[in-house]
């Protein structure tokens, strides 16, 4: 399995096709570089795609600190350096929206276009701060089993959640979740609900 060590931290990545440009997939939190399979099966074609894990998510290394969503940039910045050498697409949903962002405004000569998906410049809406606060401890003490349907009503639309011929799907999507640590991913979480707007 590919791993790339980066700013002391291990991480994983995959690379997918060939082409003159290269387009970098960033996953949102709880997720990993999985969630863009469907992309990349078509992207591949015409371009290099890199899929990566940021820490303590997927595949990655799980560290002590460094899950500020600068160091997370840092991460991303290092990866596209040593693995392209060039200016990229990059792509980023939600949380790796976050991380494109901070690409974009400190090191845009990196970037050849930046896509966001679900994503927010601000800090977390301070109405949100409690409940999702609560998520490191429920994850830690009771389990991803518990944290996992919650979050699928968060990340997901009633249209899918309750269509039939989606089952399968769905139950692909928990079990991806079902696959976090449920105590390094506490670090994870706080380092997106702690998270300063762009601007700042």
């Amino acid at each position: 399995m590919p791993y790339l060590t980066v700013n002391g931290a291990n991480i994983y990545y995959e690379e997918h096709g060939q082409g003159a440009q290269t387009i970098v997939f960033a996953h949102g939190l709880l997720w990993s570089g999985q969630m863009y399979e469907a992309q990349v099966a078509f992207f591949k074609q015409y371009y290099r795609c890199i899929t990566f894990d940021f820490r303590a998510q997927g595949r990655s290394q799980a560290t002590d600190s460094g899950y500020d969503m600068d160091t997370l940039a840092a991460d991303a910045l290092a990866l596209i350096k040593q693995l392209v050498g060039k200016p990229v697409h990059f792509v980023g949903l939600s949380m790796g929206g976050f991380v494109g962002m901070r690409l974009a405004i400190h090191h845009r000569e990196w970037l050849l276009s930046l896509s966001l998906l679900e994503t927010s410049a601000d800090p977390e809406p301070k109405q949100n701060l409690l409940k999702y606060k609560v998520l490191p401890k429920i994850a830690r003490w009771l389990g991803m089993a518990v944290v996992a349907p919650q979050a699928m009503h968060i990340m997901f639309g009633q249209t899918f959640l309750t269509d039939p011929h989606r089952a399968e799907q769905r139950a692909e999507m928990r079990r991806r979740l079902l696959q976090n640590d449920r105590i390094n991913i506490g670090k994870a979480i706080n380092g997106v609900f702690s998270r300063q707007g762009v601007y700042q």
